[in-house]
C-alpha cells in the first residue's frame, strides 16, 4: 500500500499539490480526469478548489475521489 495522503492544495489549470506521509511531495494534474462522468462537475472552478485528505486518498465536496495508489503514483 502507499503511503497516506497528509496535505492537499488546489492549484491553478486543475492540478493540486499532495503531500505524503513519506515526505513525497508534488503535483498530481487532474485534467485528464475531466472527461469522465464522476469527475464533470470538478470543471467547476469552485468546486474543484473543495480539494481535501480524505481516508487514504483525497476527495472533493460532490464525492469524487481518487485511488491511493493512483494518486501516489501519479504525483510528479
Amino acid at each position: 500500500m502507499k503511503p497516506k495522503a497528509i496535505d492537499v492544495k488546489a492549484l491553478s489549470d486543475y492540478k493540486i499539490e499532495v503531500t505524503f506521509e513519506d515526505g513525497k511531495k508534488g503535483i498530481f494534474d487532474v485534467k485528464p480526469y475531466l472527461e469522465f462522468i464522476q469527475f464533470k462537475d470538478l470543471k467547476n472552478i469552485d468546486l474543484f478548489n473543495t480539494v481535501k485528505i480524505s481516508g487514504l486518498s483525497i476527495s472533493w465536496d460532490n464525492g469524487a475521489d481518487i485511488c491511493p495508489d493512483e494518486l501516489y503514483n501519479g504525483t510528479k
